[in-house]
Order: C-alpha cells, then sequence, then structure tokens
C-alpha cells in the first residue's frame, strides 16, 4: 500500500477554485437528511470504492447527476474521509480540498460571529464567479 503524499500548493490552490468545493461550503449543514437521497442509494457500494488500480469513472459519473452531491462531499471533508468517491471526487481532489476545506472553515458553528463574514463570503472575495 502507497502513502498518499500530501497536496502540492497549485492543486491546494485549484481546489480553491473548484465548483464542488464551493458548492460543498453552500450546501454545508443544509440538509441532514442528504444521504436518503442520494443516487447511491440504488448502486452497489462496491462502485465508490474501487481498487488502487481501477478507475473511478463510473461512481463520479453516478454523483454528477446526484442532487445532494454539495452536502456529501461537505460530510466528507468534514470528516477527513480519504476512501472511495464521495460528491463526484476521488480520494486524490479531496485530499487538495481538505487543505482549502480547513483553512475556510471554522470548526466552531457557534464562533462564526467572532471570526467576521460567513466562511462563503470569505470564499467568494478569494475567487470571483464569473
Amino acid at each position: 500500500m502507497t502513502r498518499a503524499r500530501m497536496p502540492r500548493p497549485h492543486e491546494v490552490a485549484a481546489a480553491r477554485r473548484d465548483p464542488r468545493l464551493l458548492r460543498a461550503l453552500r450546501e454545508r449543514r443544509h440538509d441532514e437528511a442528504w444521504r436518503t437521497r442520494g443516487t447511491c442509494q440504488s448502486v452497489d457500494p462496491e462502485t465508490f470504492f474501487p481498487a488502487p488500480n481501477e478507475p473511478a469513472d463510473a461512481a463520479v459519473a453516478l454523483c454528477r447527476s446526484c442532487d445532494v452531491q454539495g452536502s456529501c462531499l461537505a460530510w466528507a471533508l468534514e470528516v477527513g474521509d480519504c476512501h472511495g468517491v464521495w460528491g463526484g471526487t476521488t480520494p486524490r481532489e479531496r485530499r487538495a480540498m481538505l487543505v482549502a476545506w480547513r483553512s475556510e472553515v471554522d470548526p466552531d458553528p457557534d464562533a462564526a460571529d467572532e471570526a467576521g463574514p460567513p466562511v462563503r463570503d470569505r470564499l467568494l472575495t478569494l475567487v470571483p464567479l464569473s
């Protein structure tokens, strides 16, 4: 088994602009029952956990059409899950997103008032929507 490497700075910078991460930030804690409505409910779970030498294309394609993709990715980033496909992302993509996520999300939601503008507003100033 190989050890996962830390993402490089350019990978983290790209992750900060990734629309999937921006959606996850918007939908964070928005829908607590997201698991019950996921497209993955009707698919074999093994699809989302391919072997290291197998492509994850089938799982990523299923996630693209899912209504709860943002909530799913937010959950995976919050718990730090780096295995399998979550929210349409591979483990490698999520490692870079995780660095960006941890630098932008306050661990304590009650501390948001003291920390300044909401996370979404801080991130949007860094990544303008076009």
